[in-house]
């Protein structure tokens, strides 16, 4: 071993300090590399895609919340609070995309003083009950083959649910407790009429449905 030898190993390997080019500093050479005159035309036309890249992005987010805000809305005219009212059978007009094979009924429900409690009788088909919070949330569904007979549930708010004794929160698999995340919202109960002259039978069944605040 020769002494140039081990001097070339005693010497520390040399790294390069440089730090590699960024994604934002290879557009900006790029972009210096364009002529001056496309270079202005560039700019705005830039900016104009990121503008409506953001426009659409927050439409797309809100469009949502606007929609079942406003079916939300629509629904105060027409039933007061915790009171079932069956929708008429051109029910669409109310509450958008609804099923014309339904017989639907809601109940705008507010639990700031009481609980709800929601009964629905069996019908001659398939019934359902879904729950909604006033942004059109759905948080809960139950149908009667599921439930075997009546459906039968108290709806209560977050401080209403946590107040309740734990050895009353489900007394029969008929009779259940659901909580709701917002003390304002929708019941939609729907029941199916398999053939149009049974739907004035099916209608005269959901009137014996109930939604109302408790004593």
């Amino acid at each position: 071993m020769t002494f140039a030898s081990l001097f070339r190993r005693s010497r520390p390997a040399y790294r390069s300090t440089a730090r590699a080019p960024g994604p934002v500093e290879r557009l900006a050479a790029i972009f210096q590399a364009v002529p001056a005159a496309p270079r202005l035309l560039l700019l705005p036309l830039a900016m104009v895609l990121v503008l409506a890249g953001i426009v659409h992005l927050v439409s797309v987010l809100a469009m949502p919340r606007l929609a079942q805000a406003s079916a939300y809305q629509r629904l105060v005219p027409l039933a007061p609070v915790n009171t079932l009212v069956l929708l008429p059978d051109r029910g669409e007009t109310v509450l958008p995309m609804t099923d014309p094979a339904f017989v639907s009924a809601v109940c705008r429900y507010d639990l700031r003083e009481r609980p709800l409690k929601v009964r629905v009788p069996q019908t001659g088909d398939y019934t359902s009950v879904s729950f909604y919070t006033n942004r059109g949330l759905a948080f809960y569904a139950l149908n009667d083959q599921a439930a075997g007979r009546v459906i039968e549930l108290d709806l209560l708010s977050q401080a209403q649910r946590a107040a309740l004794p734990e050895d009353e929160e489900i007394t029969a698999a008929d009779r259940l407790v659901v909580e709701s995340p917002t003390t304002t919202g929708i019941v939609l109960i729907r029941a199916f009429a398999r053939y149009g002259d049974v739907r004035d039978a099916v209608r005269k069944q959901l009137e014996a449905a109930s939604c109302a605040a408790t004593q």
